[in-house]
This record gives C-alpha cells, structure tokens and sequence, in this order.
C-alpha cells in the first residue's frame, strides 16, 4: 500500500505549481481528480507540442489523475460537486484571492460540509498583503524577491533563468510539504486547515546565505561579486578552447589545491584571497588553452568537483541517470509512450507499475453521479 492510499485530492489548479504538487500527491499514490472548464480544461493542454491530444506539458504534469469537466460559475455546480468535496481531504486551488469564497468553494464553506478537508490555495503573493490581487509570472516574483539581479550576463544585464523557479521551489514544493504536514496533524486532532502558499514568499529561503551576510555583516550581495554569484575563482564557469564551458566548484581547500595542480596555476596565485580576479584570469586562461575533452580526461578521478555543461539531451542518456532509474517511468497516449516527468518521490512510496496516461477533458464525470463517489477504502 502506498503511503497516499486512500487520500482523495481535489485539484482547481491549472498550469504548473498546483498541477506538479498534486502528480507528486499521485506518484504517492493519492486519488487526484482534476476540477476543469468545459472545452478547453487546464489552459496547458491547449500548448504544443502535442502528445495524444493535448499538449506534452499537460500530459507530464497530469499523468495518472483523473478528469472532471464543470462550469464552476453555473447555477448548481456547487451541489454537483457537493458528494465529492464531502469526501476529499485535499483541495488545491490557484485562483487569485476570494475567487474560490465568490464561487461558493472557499475554505469556509468547505469547512462547513467538510471539517476534515486540508485546503491549499497556492498564489503568487499569498491571500494577503498590498500585492495580492495583482497578476504576474514567474519571472516578476524572481525579480521583486531580489534574486532575479544577482545573475548577469556579458553585458550586466540580469540573464533569464533557465528554471521557473518560484513556481517549483516557491509553489510546487512548500505546498506538498505543507499538505503532508497538515495531513499528519489532521491525524492528531482530525481537523483539517487552510494553506497560504506564497510563491514570492518562499524565494527567500533559496537566498539564505544573501540575507545572513546582509543582516549580520552589512554585505549585501551583488552579482559577480559574491562566492555563489561570480566573485570567486573557486566557483565560476569558464570557457575552453572548443566553446564549451567548465563549471568549477572546487571550493574546499583540498579540492582547490588539486585543481590549481593540474591546471598548473603559478604558486603565487593559488592564494586566491590575495587577488581573486587575477587568479579567476589565471584559471581561464589555463581552460581555455584546453578542449573540454582533454579537461574531462584532466579531471578525471581527480576530486576537484568540476564538470562539463552539457545539453538536456545529453543529461537524459547519461548513464549515471540511468543507473539511478531517473527516466524509468513511462508516460502513455494514443498506443505511445515517452518518457514520464521524473519528480522527488521516492521509489519506496511509488506504484510498481512504471506506466500511465493522463485524463482526456472530463473522462471521469461519471464520478458526478451518487452511487460513483465512495471513497477508494470504504
């Protein structure tokens, strides 16, 4: 039995940090049934490129979850979904504040019919506060948390991360966590709760060495200047003689003598608190005069914690990935398969089976129907 087992979530969310909390809730082995428009469903399955018939982000992030298609803003939908919200112990939600409490579907009111139930409403600036209303992405919250400028390009510009980062690390993540914790505390009391989870709030724990420096020591951080935004030789990225890039880490002492070693780095230079931009030139002349091959083959077996970027592609055929069963699962449609979204779950607390699909628009609608909504272990 998976730890999940018997755990009904209803999802109201759509896109990505309500969509990814509730496949890890699944991957768990919770009975996740998504709550969609009629037509068109989860905005994300409109996207492209396609997988089956909906776009290959939906279908990663909604597989193994059920579907049901409803006019949350037509008369009587609230009865309609009455027997299911009785029965759920999770609801998520991504609306903007007071959008689910003007459809009838708020905290409150589920309460009411439901003392049980573990709400987690997820947003971009929390339920409260001068911003809660406004709209915005990932890359406003980025910015107003002060993160977006620690990074910067050749040109001083702040650069785009690659990672949508608050909407995993600020939404997906606090909100199963804080579900898990609020499951566990419903078990002592057997009374459920209502989760804040702010994206732009939990960006900060990401930068916990920036604020320890500038609460404590008065040393703010700025990009290219601090130990993890480019200020130290010890930790930066570096060209080689092919193009390609080094990401050096050998931040210990041990680690660094090793790697001035090899790179043969003048004696005088390997105290890098001395001069650390004449040493970070030190070292990018010595990797540049090399191809990322023959660094590679330098580097190896050698603890120096350096590696050479490389592609996604090329991430997903590494053996070491493979070894570890990263791309094990399986995501169907139409007769296909590719490979599924991994995601943190321990494989202890996953289901044996490897492959699933992902809900077409409003397949489990039945589930409406009265006799359809016992829960999986009554």
């Amino acid at each position: 039995m998976q730890p999940l087992e018997g755990i009904r979530v209803l999802d109201f969310s759509t896109l990505l940090p309500g969509p990814l909390a509730t496949l890890m809730l699944a991957e768990g082995g919770a009975e996740v049934i998504k709550i969609e428009r009629p037509g068109r469903g989860d905005e994300m399955r409109s996207y492209t490129p396609k997988f089956g018939e909906d776009s290959v982000n939906f279908a990663l992030l909604n597989r193994g979850k059920r579907s049901i298609a409803i006019d949350l803003k037509a008369p009587g939908a609230v009865d309609q979904l009455k027997p299911l919200l009785e029965t759920a112990d999770v609801v998520v939600e991504q609306f903007r504040p007071g959008v689910m409490d003007r459809l009838g579907l708020g905290y409150e009111a589920l309460r009411a019919v439901n003392p049980r139930i573990v709400y987690c409403a997820i947003t971009g600036y929390g339920q409260h506060g001068p911003r809660a209303d406004v709209a915005a992405h990932d890359l406003n919250y980025v910015a107003e948390a002060g993160m977006l400028l620690l990074t910067k390009g050749a040109d001083g510009a702040p650069v785009l991360p690659a990672a949508l980062v608050a909407d995993i690390a600020g939404g997906t993540y606090p909100a199963v966590v804080n579900i898990l914790l609020a499951l566990r505390e419903r078990d002592r009391t057997g009374v459920g709760c209502k989760l804040d989870i702010a994206m732009a709030d939990n960006l900060f724990t990401l930068m916990y060495w920036g604020i320890g420096n500038g609460v404590a020591a008065g040393e703010w951080p700025q990009p290219g200047s601090d130990l993890v935004t480019g200020g130290s030789p010890r930790y930066n990225i570096y060209r080689t003689l092919d193009g390609r890039f080094v990401a050096a880490a050998p931040l210990e002492q041990k680690f660094w003598e090793k790697f001035c070693e090899l790179l043969d780095i003048p004696a005088h230079l390997r105290d890098d608190a001395v001069d650390p931009e004449a040493t970070r030139v030190a070292v990018a002349e010595r990797v540049q005069a090399r191809t990322a091959d023959a660094l590679q083959a330098l580097f190896s077996g050698q603890d120096v914690c350096c590696a050479i970027a490389t592609t996604l592609e090329n991430a997903m055929r590494d053996p070491q990935f493979a070894a570890r069963g990263v791309f094990t699962r399986k995501l169907a449609a139409d007769g296909k398969t590719i490979t599924a979204l991994p995601v943190p779950v321990a494989d202890l607390f996953r289901s044996e089976n490897i492959e699933s699909a992902y809900p077409a628009l409003g397949e489990a609608n039945g589930m409406l129907e009265p006799a359809t909504l016992r829960k999986p272990r009554e």
